[in-house]
This record gives C-alpha cells, sequence and structure tokens, in this order.
C-alpha cells in the first residue's frame, strides 16, 4: 500500500531495512589519518547491496551526482545497521551513516548526547556493547539535547523518566512549544554554559549564541580533545541544503570559527558516517569563504534588466525575484561547485541552494541588495 492506503503493487516499505542497506552500501573504511580505534569485535562490514533495490524502475528516473570521495565515507555499519566507534578513554560515538550520537561511559552510567531516532533502538544496542566490554552500568543516566531539533533527539523517548535530561534553556522553551511526547523536557537547563560531572568523567556544555537553531550548543570533552557540535561543520562533504537549514547564518558562519577556537582533535558533527579532524573545519571554511565571494560577485555580474522587463511588466513581482536570484545564486554556484567536486561530497547537490541562502542573508543581513536597493 503507498500512503493514501491504495495498493501500489509494490512490497511494503521496510525503513529499517532500507536504512541498514543503503548504509552498508555506502560506506567503506575510514579514509587513512582519520582515527576510529573501534571496540575489538564490533565492527561488522558487511556485503556491499546487490538486490533489486538497485535496479528498481524508479530509479531509473533519479538524477545523477558525481561520485561521493572515499575520503567523505566512514566504516561500515555492522549487521544491524549502525557502527560504534571508540574516540579515546571512555568516550565513544555511533552513526547509522546518516546522523551520529556521542556515548560518555562512567563508573555512575551513560551520557548520551543526542537521541536520532534513525538510529534509534541500535542506541541501546552500542550502550550494551561498550558496558559489556568495560564492566561499566549500562543504564543512561544523563542525556544532553544539542539542540531542539526532532532529528536529532526524536528518540529521546527511549531512556525513561528518570534519566536527567540537560539542554539550552532555549531547547526548553522550544520543546515546550512542540509537546512532542518523543522530546520529552529538559530536566536541567542552563544559559551561558553547565560543566557536567558524573561517574568520573567531565563535559563542558557551552552555549555561544544562536546559530544553526537559536539553542545550539557546543559539547566539549576536554580530556579527550573532542568537541561535539551538530549542522555547524560537516566533515568530508558540503553543509546541508540551505546552509543547514540555519535560522541564523551570519552565526552560523561565525560558529565555525569559535569551533575552531577549541583546541579539538576529533570532532562529533551529528552528521553523516565519519569523525571529523581539523583539516575538516578548515576545508569548510574555505568553502564558504569562496562561496561568499562568488556569491557578492554573482550579485554585481548577473543583469537584472530581462527579469524586470519580463515580469515587471506583467506586474508580478515574485517572478522577478524568483528568477533574478536564482539566476545570481546558479551563477555564484558554478565555480565553486566545480572546484569542490571530488573534493568535498555532494558539491553537485547542494551548492546552487546554499548559494541562495547566503545570497538572501547578503541581501537582509548585510544589505547587499543588488537591484533592490535604494532607489536613485
Amino acid at each position: 500500500m503507498d500512503l493514501t492506503g491504495k495498493h501500489s503493487g509494490r512490497p511494503p516499505f521496510d525503513r529499517r531495512g532500507f536504512l541498514k542497506g543503503a548504509a552498508t552500501a555506502l560506506a567503506v573504511p575510514a579514509a587513512a589519518g582519520i582515527a576510529d580505534g573501534v571496540l575489538a569485535g564490533t565492527a561488522h562490514a558487511g556485503p556491499a547491496r546487490t538486490d533489486a533495490t538497485a535496479t528498481d524502475a524508479t530509479a531509473t528516473d533519479l538524477p545523477d551526482f558525481a561520485p561521493v570521495p572515499a575520503a567523505a565515507l566512514g566504516p561500515a555499519p555492522n549487521a544491524d545497521g549502525y557502527h560504534l566507534g571508540h574516540i579515546a578513554g571512555h568516550l565513544y560515538w555511533v552513526t547509522d551513516t546518516y546522523y551520529q550520537a556521542m556515548i560518555l561511559s562512567t563508573r555512575r552510567g551513560i551520557v548520551l548526547v543526542d537521541a536520532p531516532p534513525t538510529i534509534g533502538h541500535n542506541l541501546l544496542r552500542a550502550i550494551t556493547e561498550i558496558t559489556r566490554a568495560n564492566g561499566r552500568p549500562a543504564k543512561v543516566t544523563h542525556l544532553i539535547y544539542s539542540h531542539s531539533h526532532a532529528d536529532h533527539i526524536g528518540a529521546a523517548g527511549l531512556f525513561g523518566p528518570d534519566v536527567i535530561r540537560i539542554a539550552h534553556a532555549e531547547t526548553a522553551r522550544l520543546l515546550a512549544r512542540a509537546a512532542d511526547p518523543n522530546r520529552p523536557l529538559p530536566t536541567v537547563t542552563f544559559r551561558d554554559g553547565h560543566r557536567l560531572d558524573v561517574g568520573g568523567e567531565h563535559l563542558q556544555l557551552d552555549y555561544h549564541g544562536p546559530n544553526h537553531a537559536p539553542d545550539n550548543i557546543f559539547v566539549w570533552a576536554p580530556e579527550y580533545a573532542t568537541l561535539m557540535l551538530v549542522d555547524v561543520l560537516y566533515p568530508g562533504w558540503v553543509p546541508f541544503k540551505n546552509l543547514a537549514v540555519s535560522q541564523d547564518i551570519p552565526d552560523w558562519i561565525k560558529a565555525q570559527s569559535i569551533a575552531m577556537d577549541y583546541p579539538w582533535q576529533t570532532f562529533v558533527g551529528g552528521h553523516l558516517g565519519r569523525l571529523g579532524v581539523r583539516a575538516d573545519g578548515a576545508l569548510q571554511i574555505r568553502y564558504m569563504d569562496d562561496l561568499d565571494a562568488s556569491t557578492r560577485a554573482a550579485i554585481d555580474s548577473v543583469d537584472p534588466t530581462p527579469f524586470f522587463d519580463k515580469y515587471g511588466a506583467q506586474g508580478n513581482s515574485w517572478a522577478v525575484f524568483r528568477t533574478f536570484l536564482q539566476a545570481v545564486a546558479e551563477t555564484a554556484a558554478a565555480p565553486v561547485t566545480a572546484k569542490y567536486t571530488g573534493v568535498l561530497a555532494a558539491a553537485d547537490v547542494f551548492t546552487v541552494e546554499n548559494a541562495w541562502t547566503l545570497l538572501e542573508s547578503l541581501r537582509i543581513d548585510a544589505g547587499i541588495l543588488g537591484p533592490f536597493g535604494v532607489r536613485p
């Protein structure tokens, strides 16, 4: 049946099987120089998918994109569809190649940072693996929300009512508005910073103002030189569509530099299949610098006259904006896409949309208005 309840002639969609199979097909061993240190005996590579899903007739209607550089891909997931990696000491990470969470094992129990629903119950399986190996308690005592978005904490309800849930005060406000039972309200909130000491382990939670979301925090593990910051840096990849659908573009860009001010060696970005190293942060900043320069140049180089002549004469103001801004975004994206294809994964997938969002921010935040400026 399809989503409307009508029979489509296809077998029912198996979400877990799809996620597991797609992750297995896409993931390859991490590039040299990216530390992983998997728990002994917990990594299962699994074969690539060769079944009929790869040749489904609908696939022929989908666009083709540039191959993903091998360095952008992380380790293969196990048979359950997740990969558990050891960062250092008692700090771990888990991924399904789409999302990531961080796990700190303490003498009192587990501190979990984020609970992405696509990983879901595999978080519990990963925690069991960790604690069977180190003999520490498996109970999740603390759950830290990086921010309020459901794609990163939508499995928070799996851990019962007794867990201490820590988040920024703005996260509490946004979750109260959402009233989502899968994202229980935090029990501990803070505004500027919060030091968590539990079972001989330590995390520092810092707030540097809005960026991707108004509540997005920096989770710093100083003893392990590891920073978790979600939806800001994307190791090996260009940022997600429209600059990560961020709500404050200038501060999102600024957050990249703030992240690089921490002396981290390992970065957990919340998305995709591998950890980050410092070179990844520097590379994304160069991408953004190039996109900014190209977008500013395109605002000046694209002639607005044809757009005003055609659609202005029709009285269709929105068509003027849409077509002109799209032309600027495509002009700005072209050289950046060419430069970074093969260097950053999906440069050809999202750079036009990223240029469009940056263009809008330059117009409304920086006052670079192009043909929509002060009338002479």
